[in-house]
């Protein structure tokens, strides 16, 4: 038997016992639920950060290709000399000067102008003038640029050889090595005006056998139906020893637009405002017409119409200072101010 007043009296002992051993758990429980809660929001904050202080990965997108702006080539200008000299001598009639008239052609096509050819007889020799236009549709405004590209067929200033034919690299193919690369580079877009390139045969080959000079040119001066702005004719201008002078004949204010623009690009020392020369050259025909014409001509040339007349005195440089000024010319809208007639 128990006493009932000792059982009433441990009861609450084991009671507080329990609820001690209760609280303890639930202490530890606690500890446990908050730790674990505590890592929970740690990983969560780490998580965050790292989002949060990534550089954000922005796709890459391949810029666009610019389009080179083409620029006048001395190089590439030696390159059509070269190709010219390849056919050999070219004096009017020859199969060679047909082959160089195909060329010259076929270049015009490739850089997108219009051809046609001026087909004429002289002295029962078959010649014919080349003539590219720029593909910009009519305009009332047309600037000519010109070169021959006929050779002599007699070295008549060499003592050595004067029968022998000229090679004809600075007399013949340099002036034509500049417009075909002129055809390539320029952007027509910038010319207020349409743009001729006309190729002259029969020019060198006077005091021969009864020729005269400059027949291509009087044959398409005598059949233009309309008045150009102007005519700008290139002849022997790719002497390595480049020094060209006014000309005594040409058009002042036009020259002087020209040889202003030659200076700003640097080339005062290879464009001399001095008078040297009067040539009868292939702007003759367009003066008589009282056309504005200019002849850019190196006559400082002691190989002219020797069988000297080779690739190797023709310098790239030469042939890019003369295409250059001529196309900021044309690209700068290709107008002029005429002198005022006092």
């Amino acid at each position: 038997m128990v006493d009932s007043g000792n059982a009433r009296g441990v009861r609450p002992r084991y009671l507080v016992l329990l609820l001690l051993i209760l609280t303890l758990l639930a202490a530890v429980g606690c500890t446990a639920n908050n730790a674990a809660a505590g890592e929970e929001t740690t990983e969560s904050q780490e998580v965050t950060v790292t989002q949060a202080t990534r550089t954000p990965t922005v796709p890459v997108m391949p810029s666009p290709t610019a389009t080179p702006v083409p620029v006048f080539s001395g190089a590439r200008a030696m390159e059509d000399v070269e190709n010219q000299m390849a056919f050999g001598p070219r004096p009017t009639g020859s199969e060679a000067s047909v082959l160089t008239g195909d060329y010259i052609l076929s270049e015009l096509v490739a850089a997108g102008w219009e051809t046609d050819t001026q087909p004429f007889e002289y002295q029962g020799v078959q010649a014919r003038n080349l003539i590219g236009r720029s593909p910009s549709g009519e305009s009332s405004q047309v600037y000519i640029l010109g070169a021959h590209y006929d050779t002599r067929r007699r070295a008549d200033q060499d003592s050595n050889s004067p029968d022998a034919p000229v090679p004809g690299a600075n007399d013949g193919a340099s002036g034509v090595a500049v417009l075909l690369e002129l055809a390539r580079v320029i952007d027509l877009s910038a010319v207020d005006g349409s743009v001729w390139l006309v190729f002259f045969d029969a020019e060198d080959n006077g005091h021969l056998d009864g020729w005269d000079w400059i027949i291509g040119s009087r044959r398409f001066a005598e059949r233009l139906d309309f008045q150009p702005e102007y005519v700008i004719v290139v002849d022997m201008i790719g002497d390595a020893d480049q020094n060209i002078y006014l000309e005594a004949n040409s058009d002042p204010a036009l020259q002087d637009h020209i040889w202003k623009i030659a200076a700003q690009l640097g080339y005062a020392n290879y464009f001399i405002p001095e008078v040297q020369h009067s040539m009868l050259d292939d702007h003759t025909p367009f003066l008589e017409k009282g056309i504005t014409a200019v002849d850019i001509i190196d006559f400082d040339y002691p190989y002219w119409h020797t069988t000297a007349d080779t690739a190797d005195k023709v310098s790239a440089e030469s042939l890019e200072r003369v295409g250059r000024t001529l196309e900021t010319l044309l690209e700068s809208g290709g107008a002029y101010e005429p002198a005022v007639a006092e």
